[in-house]
């Protein structure tokens, strides 16, 4: 079987910026053993797979180990592909997934995503600050992911995590966060080891987590992000009742043909 096959760099106005996604399109879902064995080759934080659903398409995501319930930075890939090669000119697309219906439109920059958003509670866990080898001001969870607030944006860039413990937890990720520095409302990372990706450059679902958080702790609905990895990546996000409107860019990388 062939399928076309492009990756794009998500949430940048850069090439080697940003977080990587490979999006393919294929007629039908082959077995998912197969899906892990293409997303495990593509060896990035995940790759999308797309089928055609009426006018829109059916979108999944995969890391290089298992299947995720939402991934921002490969819808928002996805949607590029639609919009700049499968469909030219296309103003808007709705993926149908495991998360429900996600519109994603053009916008002068880039991309909006529309998402749910994830509320938070406090909870005691000192097992996050040894992970983290850091003292978390406040603790927060959620069925997806804890998340650690740190109290600046200098110790968030600055840490060195324990990978095992972060992966012994029992939620597949940890997003840790603080008040902005620079030109930034927030800045975060997100360790996910449990799920084959130590560190995700830039992931759109912590924000569906970081938002609704940070709205009601700033008092405001729009919001500038940084994700701060290696690679960085930059993101505006608005609280708009239970949803998450996250805005990016693309960078197209490369253009071909996968067989399987």
């Amino acid at each position: 079987m062939k399928a076309p096959l492009f990756q794009v760099d998500a949430f940048t106005t850069r090439r080697f910026a940003g977080n990587p996604a490979a999006v393919m399109l294929l007629e039908a879902y082959p077995e998912d053993e197969t899906l892990r064995a293409i997303a495990a080759e593509n060896n990035l934080s995940e790759t999308a797979f797309l089928v055609r659903e009426g006018g829109d398409y059916h979108l999944r995501w995969f890391t290089p180990k298992v299947e995720v319930p939402l991934c921002g930075h490969a819808t928002l890939a996805s949607a590029a592909v639609v919009m700049e090669r499968l469909e030219p000119g296309r103003a808007s697309v709705t993926f149908h997934t495991a998360s429900g219906a996600l519109p994603v439109s053009r916008s002068g920059t880039g991309y909006v995503l529309d998402f749910p958003a994830r509320g938070s509670e406090p909870i005691a866990m000192p097992g996050v600050a040894a992970a983290l080898g850091a003292a978390p001001e406040e603790v927060r969870i959620n069925p997806f992911t804890y998340m650690a607030v740190l109290a600046d944006a200098a110790t968030v860039r600055g840490l060195s995590p324990g990978m095992a413990a972060i992966a012994a937890l029992d939620r597949p990720g940890l997003i840790v966060t603080a008040p902005g520095d620079n030109a930034y409302d927030v800045v975060s990372r997100y360790f996910a080891p449990a799920k084959g990706i130590p560190e995700d450059p830039v992931t759109g679902a912590a924000h569906t987590t970081l938002v609704p958080y940070w709205a009601e702790r700033l008092g405001r609905s729009t919001l500038a992000c940084h994700q701060a990895s290696a690679r960085g990546g930059d993101l505006t996000c608005r609280l708009s009742d239970d949803r998450v409107l996250i805005e990016g860019a693309c960078v197209f990388f490369l253009e071909g043909t996968a067989e399987y």
